[in-house]
């Protein structure tokens, strides 16, 4: 049990601004952590949920609970995401894609995809709710335990990468999934959710997971591996694919 405490805490430091004390760092830590991720993803998308109880318009509620989850992550997946976009549109060999992923400032590929990225979440949150939000923060951090397990190697030698690349069991991937699976179907059986039926969460979910594993394989394809930026990126577009379609089912 000490291992897995170790997981969680791992898990907390690295994908949240929650102070936590990590005693333990390495690769059998780092693999449990990930697997730990989506549960650290679920309880980003409940304080994050605050904002859409104020009144007013829901928009406003939507664009305030975005800001707040950036702000508990230190908005590392959105860096993460605009670094992928600079170096994948740079077009250049993976060697000078990853300097360019590596540099400080975000070029007008990172700025495109952050904007573009942001306005679709804001107005799909608006249509689909707080436990949309909840889902695609959870289903987030689901695609980084896929990630991690073993086929898929790090672009580079050290980094976050390195870290957690091939850590993750298959089947400790499966379990988790299938635990993230049931858990939306209940809660579409209950109820709670997009209006579109019980049936929405689960697609949702699956749909997250499929486009975050098209963006990883072409990501590995290009750079020849995972970096902290590639798992950053895979967040976002798990979890924005999410409330798109939670919100075209609502």
């Amino acid at each position: 049990m000490t291992g897995w405490a170790d997981g969680v805490r791992f898990a907390v430091g690295t994908l949240s601004v929650f102070p936590v004390r990590v005693d333990r760092v390495d690769r059998e830590v780092a693999g449990r952590a990930m697997v730990l991720a989506p549960l650290t993803g679920l309880v980003l998308g409940a304080v994050s949920c605050l904002p859409l109880a104020l009144p007013g318009s829901e928009l406003l509620g939507a664009a305030l609970a975005l800001g707040l989850l950036a702000l508990l992550t230190r908005g590392l997946h959105l860096d993460g995401l605009a670094d992928l976009a600079d170096g994948l549109g740079s077009g250049r060999p993976a060697a000078q894609a990853l300097d360019v992923m590596k540099r400080s400032d975000i070029g007008p590929f990172g700025v495109v995809t952050l904007v573009f990225t942001l306005i679709v979440q804001c107005a799909a949150l608006a249509e689909a709710g707080p436990v949309a939000l909840v889902a695609a923060c959870v289903t987030g951090r689901l695609a980084l335990t896929w990630a991690c397990t073993p086929g898929v190697p790090s672009a580079r030698p050290g980094g976050l990468g390195a870290m957690v690349a091939g850590t993750v069991r298959r089947g400790a991937a499966l379990v988790a999934t299938l635990v993230v699976l049931s858990a939306a179907v209940l809660a579409g059986a209950a109820g709670a959710g997009p209006a579109g039926g019980g049936f929405v969460l689960p697609l949702a979910v699956l749909a997250g997971l499929g486009v975050a594993t098209g963006l990883l394989a072409h990501a590995v394809r290009r750079l020849g591996g995972v970096t902290g930026d590639v798992l950053g990126a895979l967040v976002e577009t798990a979890a924005t694919t999410v409330l798109v379609v939670c919100a075209v089912f609502s």
